[in-house]
């Protein structure tokens, strides 16, 4: 069996797409991320651990995790599992002051949008410009987006 491929050019090409040194950041990114909301979490849980209901149950508690979702940062993306609080109290719920809801994108990336756009980037490019700064196809600009940026 002859195999005419030379030797470690399999592993040159996956050192191309994620260098373990960008693998261990976006790791490290993770644990930290995934630590700093777990405490966040937890303070205020323990902030109404005294408040109970009629039958003596605490009224704000832990309730699992929401669905994983990819948070797009500088370093690409990271996954993150944001905990589940389910406060009984009448109109009162948690909110992270860390990952809001329904944020995709750190705040920086958004940011780099207008700044590509005065840099001279057409708006065509953006997608290649992003790629060349995030790594693989993101998807992470609408249409909508894109309009805010550079008009109709």
């Amino acid at each position: 069996m002859k195999n005419d491929e030379p030797i470690g050019s399999k592993k040159q090409g996956e050192e191309g797409k994620k260098s373990l040194l960008e693998e261990i950041i976006r790791e490290g990114a993770r644990k930290l991320l995934q630590a700093a909301i777990e405490n966040e979490v937890g303070a205020y849980v323990d902030l109404f651990r005294e408040i109970k209901d009629e039958n003596g149950r605490q009224l704000v508690v832990r309730n699992g995790f929401l669905p994983e979702r990819a948070l797009l940062t500088g370093i690409g993306p990271v996954p993150v599992k944001q905990p589940r609080v389910r406060d009984g109290r009448d109109g009162e719920s948690f909110t992270s002051a860390i990952l809001r809801r329904y944020m995709r994108r750190v705040p920086s990336l958004d940011n780099l949008i207008p700044t590509l756009y005065l840099k001279g980037i057409s708006a065509g490019d953006f997608t290649e410009a992003l790629e060349a700064i995030l790594g693989a196809p993101q998807g992470g600009i609408s249409r909508h987006e894109r309009a805010a940026v550079l008009g109709p």
